[in-house]
Order: structure tokens, then C-alpha cells, then sequence
């Protein structure tokens, strides 16, 4: 006997979102029209619809990550989890992207031994090979808060300024602190930035923030970019 479910993937893509979207109305007419369809992919991916009051960001967040990624310009992010959530087909060449490079540092051989020698966490120490590739970078951090104020230092110390910064490291030492500093130090800095604040965070939502970009350099918008039918629907 089977279940009875739904199985068609537009179908189940359209009624998602649908649900998102009236259960966040409230909170989504408080944003800008430009930000929205990242906040609908961040509360998509966690299955949350009450993170939009959470949410911090710049002015130009959307424009200076839609130029990055279209310029071909890389995807830095701190763990493979991250990197393994965003959908490659969204940059690739031959469905209309740029065909950024995502780079992840952190199981790079030199890490153990720069995390030893600096007194921080590998994924801190990873930050350090980053610093080639930084400059107009999209950077998506989704796990450890050390990674997050590593990278503020390096920028407050002169480093190369990414595009935009993509912050949702998740727990609860150090998280909400580290997104704060994000948003506190932003204007300073002159970052870009995209912030959920508080203890929540995490890959889904990194991973979602860069393919919301993505579609949206495509010109899709809420489209699901010819979604294959072996991929999950969340």
C-alpha cells in the first residue's frame, strides 16, 4: 500500500514556498524587495519561517554579491559541508553562470600546523590561505564563529576586503557573539554582509544564501532552475 504524498517536484517547489511565504508575510513586508528572495531560501532550507527578524544586512548586499558572482569571482567558504550544499549547475558555464570557483581551505595539510602555531582553531588557521583569493570574494561562513572573527581581524589588520560576507556560524559559544561583531564592525570596515543573528546558523543556511545569489545572478528569481528530478526537495 502506498503513501499518499505528493511526488511531483514543481509541484512540491511551488506549494514550499507558497507556505513560506504567507507564514512570513508579516516579516517579509519589513525588508527590502531585493533581500526577500534570500530570506525566503534561508527559511526554505532550516524549514523555519520565523528567521526574518533575525536577519541583518547592508544596504547592497544583493547587488555586490549578484556583481561578484557574475564577474566569476570565487566562492570562499570554511567547511565542505558548505561547499557540498551549493548547487555547482547555478555557477556552471553551461547553464549561464560564471563558473566560480567555491574554495575551501580547511583541509589544506599547512592548517594543522598554522592552528598550532597561531593558538586558534583549524578553521581560524584555514582563514590564513584565504588570503589570495579575498579580494571581491563571496565569502560564506557556515559553521565556527572563530572562522567569522578571524576574518574580521584580517580585514581590520588591511587584508583584501571580500564582496560580501556571508555570516551564519551556528552554536552557542561564540556564535551570536560573532555575527554581532559582524554587524557592529560592518560599517567600519565598509564590508557587505548578510547576518543571522543569535545562536542559529549553520551549512543549510550558508549553502542557501550562496545559491540564492546564484539563481538570482542567473535572472531566475524564485525559479527552481531546471530543478533535476533526483534532487531533494526540501
Amino acid at each position: 500500500m502506498a503513501f499518499d504524498y505528493e511526488k511531483d517536484p514543481a509541484a512540491i517547489y511551488a506549494k514550499s514556498f507558497q507556505i513560506i511565504r504567507s507564514e512570513s508575510a508579516e516579516s517579509l513586508a519589513q525588508i527590502p524587495e531585493s533581500v526577500e528572495p534570500l530570506a525566503v531560501r534561508l527559511m526554505h532550507a532550516v524549514g523555519m519561517t520565523d528567521l526574518v527578524p533575525d536577519l541583518r544586512f547592508s544596504t547592497r548586499c544583493m547587488a555586490a554579491g549578484i556583481a561578484a558572482i557574475q564577474q566569476g569571482n570565487p566562492i570562499l567558504v570554511d567547511t565542505q559541508m558548505v561547499a557540498g550544499g551549493i548547487t555547482r549547475r547555478f555557477l556552471s558555464v553551461d547553464h549561464g553562470g560564471a563558473g566560480n570557483d567555491v574554495l575551501v581551505t580547511l583541509n589544506d595539510p599547512l592548517v594543522p600546523h598554522l592552528a598550532a602555531e597561531i593558538g586558534t582553531t583549524r578553521t581560524a588557521a584555514a582563514m590564513e590561505l584565504w588570503r589570495p583569493h579575498l579580494d571581491g570574494a563571496v565569502v560564506a561562513i557556515g559553521n565556527a564563529p572563530t572562522a567569522l572573527f578571524r576574518l574580521l581581524e584580517m580585514i581590520r589588520d588591511g587584508e583584501s576586503k571580500p564582496a560580501l560576507v556571508l555570516g551564519f556560524p551556528v552554536g552557542f559559544v561564540g556564535a551570536a557573539e560573532s555575527k554581532q561583531c559582524l554587524v557592529d564592525e560592518a560599517d567600519a570596515l565598509d564590508l557587505d554582509y548578510v547576518a543571522l543573528l543569535g545562536r542559529r546558523g549553520g551549512t543549510p543556511l550558508a549553502s542557501a544564501a550562496v545559491n540564492a545569489l546564484s539563481i538570482a545572478a542567473l535572472g531566475k528569481g524564485d525559479q527552481p532552475a531546471d530543478p533535476k528530478p533526483n534532487e531533494r526537495n526540501r
